[in-house]
């Protein structure tokens, strides 16, 4: 664990964008995980199941494009993403509403566990600090400042996450929401911020194009075998969830998760918001 002081060596510069920037931050991890292009993917914690499988999925995808994945380490939306990076040995923060050392939830304790080990913890609160009232949308700042790119994936109107959108807009970065129904309690306040101008990310290929992270392959540099070939293979009989792609495929569901997030990056193929993966 290490103690960062505004105004010496290692303190992030981003967050000098903030509103009353930390005086001081406590990190545990790897600090050069900062320095990549980050992604906040941030919503609300009572998630739809469709909600869960976008967050994933961006959050594996960015990560796999070479983004480090900022989020709150909350239930819902923000450990999904945070998981969808883990799941490709990817890079995730996360910043936390309590001291470094608690689990908040107590829950998430292995998730953090392991973001520690693999990824990067931050927290403006001194060790042992339990959570308040006050420290999670204080948290949201350092979130968004962190972040080129702040994307909410499910916020009801009064989700926690657009105080993070909030705060993004203010600080200069972009925002950009996954549209979601207008009958879904979860989706009204992501929703809004569609309406009020956020940019639509309607496939993976929209998020990893915010980031400036595109970089188009031609199918002819895919090897002539292995997961990425047969998964592409399967998809000539048309677009499929990635059961049904893993099934045609012959491929263990983690084998095909992670070639089906190669594919993604290549910009070969999307992944739609119902779920389902297809040729580009």
């Amino acid at each position: 664990m290490v103690v960062l002081r505004r105004g010496e060596p290692g303190y992030p510069e981003r967050l000098l964008d903030c509103v009353s920037p930390p005086a001081r931050l406590w990190a545990r991890g790897d600090l050069s995980l900062l320095d990549r292009p980050c992604a906040a993917i941030v919503g609300t914690r009572r998630a739809t199941a469709h909600g869960e499988r976008a967050a994933r999925e961006l959050g594996r995808v960015l990560a796999l494009a070479g983004a480090t994945i900022v989020s709150g380490l909350a239930r819902g939306i923000d450990a999904a993403a945070h998981r969808g990076a883990l799941d490709v040995d990817g890079a995730t923060c996360a910043v936390l509403g309590t001291g470094i050392d608690v689990a908040y939830p107590k829950a998430h304790a292995p998730l953090q566990q392991a973001i520690g080990e693999r990824g990067l913890l931050l927290s403006e609160l001194e060790p042992a600090n339990p959570a308040h009232g006050g420290s999670f949308p204080r948290r949201n700042r350092i979130i968004a400042a962190l972040s080129t790119v702040t994307i909410v994936v499910e916020a009801g109107v009064k989700s926690g996450a657009l105080i993070t959108a909030a705060f993004a807009l203010e600080q200069g970065r972009t925002l950009a929401v996954v549209p979601g129904p207008i009958d879904v309690p979860q989706t009204l306040g992501s929703n809004e911020l569609l309406r009020d101008g956020a940019a639509v990310v309607t496939s993976m290929a929209d998020a990893i194009a915010l980031l400036g992270l595109t970089t188009p392959v031609r199918v002819a540099d895919l090897p002539p075998a292995g997961a990425e070939r047969r998964l592409w293979d399967a998809l000539e009989q048309g677009a499929a969830d990635l059961d049904t792609l893993c099934t045609r495929a012959a491929l263990p569901a983690h084998e095909g998760m992670a070639a089906a997030g190669e594919l993604e990056v290549r910009g070969l193929i999307e992944c739609s918001l119902t779920g389902e993966l297809r040729r580009i």
